[in-house]
């Protein structure tokens, strides 16, 4: 509690929400599924050459890769590529509503 009576949110509160303070449901289930393909295949594929076993093994690394955490600003890869794709194929139309724009009538704004 501060002075003025208020409580003050620590910084890291979200991170309690997470598993192991970095995924999220989203995050393990995609890593889950990306080596459980990897883990598959590479059961049916014994015995084959090292490049077939790395490219069999490609989900798990791409998986692994989207959810590595990126901590001073994104949560992890995947979400700084949907911020990317969400800028780069996002409106880029930004229509102003202050205090005076009218909420209801659409069509007066374009």
């Amino acid at each position: 509690m501060n002075n003025n009576g208020t409580f003050i949110i620590p910084a890291n509160s979200k991170k309690s929400q997470l598993f192991l303070s970095y995924f999220n449901a989203r995050d393990l289930i995609i890593l889950g599924i990306g080596i459980a393909i990897s883990i598959g295949g590479l059961v049916a594929a014994k015995g084959a050459s090292f490049i077939v076993m790395v490219l069999i093994s490609m989900p798990a690394l791409i998986a692994i890769f989207l959810v590595l955490p990126l901590p001073p600003h994104y949560h992890n890869v995947m979400t700084l590529i949907e911020n990317m794709n969400r800028y780069l194929f996002g409106i880029k139309k930004y229509y102003w509503r202050g205090w005076c724009a009218s909420y209801g009538d659409r069509a007066k704004r374009k």
